[in-house]
């Protein structure tokens, strides 16, 4: 299917702290809403999150195009950092555990199953759904 779009935010309240995320699927004009969080979390690690519980909610292969804040997210993807991470047995290149394994894992065995392409947007600014997600990412957050 194309024409998926997904936008994601995570929230944390502390880093680490109680943390929100949520992801808002949109398909030709229909649009659903996901979120969750946990007790003891990073932002960075609800940013992830968010992106691999929209890719994961998708029941068909699809070419999705997904918009976050996360220049964490976006950039080791549109970089290539997470390959060469995946390449280095989850080393950074000075040598350091890559935070968040389990997580970058799971999207990389979700690009096996959809054609994603990255988009980074300005947080907090007059982006409407970024807006909504980052609203709900914060509710979800003070609900842990």
């Amino acid at each position: 299917m194309k024409g998926i779009v997904i936008y994601t935010d995570g929230a944390c309240s502390g880093n680490p702290g109680k943390g929100g995320w949520c992801a808002i699927l949109s398909y030709k004009g229909h649009e659903k809403m996901i979120s969750g969080g946990e007790k003891e979390t990073t932002n960075n690690r609800m940013e992830l999150s968010a992106v691999c519980r929209g890719l994961a909610a998708l029941n068909t292969p699809c070419e999705v195009e997904v918009y976050s804040d996360s220049a964490y997210v976006v950039n080791a993807v549109t970089n290539g950092w997470l390959y060469n991470w995946l390449a280095n047995g989850w080393k950074t290149s000075d040598k350091k555990d890559v935070k968040n394994v389990d997580l970058w894992q799971e999207l990389l065995s979700l690009f096996e199953v959809h054609t994603v392409t990255f988009n980074k947007v300005k947080g907090h600014a007059d982006d409407e759904l970024n807006n909504r997600c980052d609203k709900e990412a914060r509710a979800q957050a003070l609900k842990q």
